[in-house]
């Protein structure tokens, strides 16, 4: 599993933080996402699929193998 978030397009919701909290947080300043693992292991992968389905602003994807982004 791959993920890719797009900062420019996360509002800040947090609903990534609250799913999935190995892999997504927020920071301080703004509230958006970050990504602490771009390819969690496979425990925590149902979660990841319900953050990126949940995300109101569409500010995760995944992908198949690749490198990730974060910014």
């Amino acid at each position: 599993m791959d993920i890719r978030v797009d900062r420019g397009r996360c509002i800040g919701a947090g609903m990534c933080a609250l799913t999935a909290p190995a892999v997504f947080d927020q920071d301080e300043d703004e509230g958006l996402v970050i990504l602490l693992d771009p390819r969690p292991a496979r425990d925590h992968h149902a979660a990841v699929r319900l953050a990126t389905g949940t995300c109101p602003a569409a500010a995760l994807t995944l992908g198949g193998p690749g490198p990730s982004t974060t910014a």
